[in-house]
């Protein structure tokens, strides 16, 4: 079983995107503020991110925004958050929101979440963390990824089949569960920079 009191979620910045997608960001957050389940996020205010944070700070919740200083400079910060960290660089970033949760998940995103999902998903199969790791496949956003993935296993490139690496859920209603029951972390003091 995992302690989580801190979950970050790796998600989209547009607005542009279907509104089922948009709640369920929110309730999110919400669900993560109802059970007492920190939110840690790439610090926007906009699209899905806004959505999840705004849904955790309504209902109480603690939100710890972590945003690259060339993108506060932008102004896309939600600056309102529970904590508002500026870094220098999206590697830095990156490289807080691993240390300051205990469990990951991505919902449906762009460029930018594949990079963060991908990213910590590799750190795990290289053992430099165990922390879960859940898609949330809502409307089925991540089916096409998923069989890339079998496609990587079947050409060898990965071997398969990926089970640990990662779980997936269809719900946000299933992830504080998911990641709860994962198996215990025994991970490193501190996730080592790739």
């Amino acid at each position: 079983m995992t302690k989580l009191s801190a979950l970050c979620v790796y998600c989209g910045s547009s607005g542009r995107v279907r509104e089922s997608h948009l709640s369920a960001a929110q309730r999110l957050g919400r669900l993560a503020a109802e059970s007492g389940v920190d939110i840690v996020f790439g610090g926007g205010r906009v699209g899905l991110m806004g959505a999840v944070a705004e849904g955790a700070l309504a209902a109480g919740g603690r939100v710890v925004a972590i945003i690259p200083h060339h993108l506060e400079a932008l102004e896309v910060g939600l600056r309102n958050a529970s904590e508002y960290l500026v870094v220098d660089s999206m590697h830095s970033r990156k490289q807080l929101m691993a240390e300051r949760a205990d469990a990951f998940c991505a919902l449906p995103g762009g460029l930018g979440t594949l990079d963060e999902t991908f990213e910590i998903i590799t750190w795990r199969q290289l053992k430099l963390h165990d922390k879960p790791i859940l898609l949330v496949n809502i409307d089925g956003y991540w089916d096409p990824l998923l069989r890339l993935i079998d496609h990587q296993i079947e050409e060898g490139y990965l071997r398969g089949p990926t089970d640990g690496l990662f779980q997936v859920v269809d719900s946000v209603e299933e992830v504080l569960e998911a990641a709860a029951k994962a198996p215990s972390p025994a991970i490193p003091d501190k996730i080592e920079q790739m």
